[in-house]
């Protein structure tokens, strides 16, 4: 059975019936609360359960950790970058650590980004150590895949395309908001996970919203399988699994392409971003961006993060 983590500045409490209730544990980090499991399993619902609204939750996930992510993993948002999803290599990108924030923080925009794009993802919270080398097989993947969190990977694109700099663009203090919850699963509960929706909504207009089965082209066995050849991974790291289409960016028309792609790269990004001007999807300050990743029948509910864009 699940068991939702939820942490504070000084504590970790694990969400019951009747509210959160503090778990007994001198873990600091999310990789000796894992190794903890003992401490989790002895919590019951009690008279001292606390109700959940009184608690300012911070990220399940601790840092410092490693932060890895996969590229253009859902066949939506490569057909929307008119791509040919047969033809994407399962490749990733690494984000800082300084970027985790928690599930209810502020998003701050820095001054000189104009571009700011939401994705939803997925991510899996490692729970043992996973040296390069490691044999993963569908009967051992809940060994390493301790459980789940809502993940928002916040993007600069004025920073990333131009640059081709995704670890800059999406590595600024508070670009990965993760929580509120730690979902810890057993095996039957992972194998769940393309029945996973991820829903996000921007000052309540839907943007994204996906069901992960036939949607998703590199699962989580696989995406570790690969990182597992050249990546270690430890207790605690984080793994974001992609997103699906909706995000504000998307490809400009065929033609424009070909001739955005005759000119020099500066007047390219430059006319590319003119265009980009026009389009309302991109965030600002004050919207509230709302993520909630679950299953159909709840069985699996990773919770709703609510951030707000605030300018620096």
């Amino acid at each position: 059975m699940s068991i939702s983590v939820l942490r504070t500045a000084d504590s970790w409490w694990v969400l019951t019936p009747g509210g959160a209730a503090k778990v007994t544990t001198e873990a600091v980090t999310t990789g000796e609360l894992l190794a903890d499991r003992t401490a989790l399993e002895a919590v019951i619902a009690g008279p001292d359960a606390v109700p959940v609204e009184s608690l300012r939750l911070v990220s399940p996930v601790t840092v410092p950790c490693r932060v890895v992510a996969q590229m253009t993993n859902f066949v939506s948002h490569v057909t929307d970058a008119d791509m040919n999803p047969d033809r994407i290599p399962l490749a990733f990108f690494r984000k800082a650590s300084g970027s985790i924030s928690g599930p209810y923080d502020d998003v701050i925009k820095p001054a000189h980004v104009h571009f700011l794009d939401y994705e939803a993802e997925i991510g899996l919270v490692i729970g043992r150590e996973l040296p390069v080398g490691t044999t993963l097989t569908t009967d051992n993947l809940a060994d390493y895949v301790a459980g789940l969190v809502v993940t928002n990977d916040v993007s600069a694109r004025d920073v990333q395309l131009p640059k081709t700099q995704f670890y800059e663009s999406k590595s600024y203090p508070t670009f990965t908001p993760v929580g509120p919850a730690l979902v810890l699963l057993d095996a039957d509960e992972l194998n769940r996970f393309g029945e996973l929706r991820l829903q996000l909504r921007v000052n309540d207009e839907t943007r994204q919203d996906m069901t992960v089965g036939g949607d998703m082209i590199y699962p989580p066995l696989r995406a570790l399988q690969a990182l597992s050849r050249f990546q270690r991974l430890d207790a605690g790291d984080l793994v974001l699994t992609g997103t699906p289409f909706g995000t504000a960016l998307s490809a400009p028309p065929k033609p424009v392409e070909i001739l955005g792609s005759l000119l020099p790269a500066h007047l390219k990004w430059k006319a590319f971003f003119k265009r980009q001007a026009h389009n309302a999807k991109y965030l600002h300050h004050g919207d509230m961006v709302e993520v909630s990743i679950a299953t159909a029948d709840g069985t699996v509910d990773l919770g709703t993060q609510r951030t707000t864009v605030r300018d620096a």
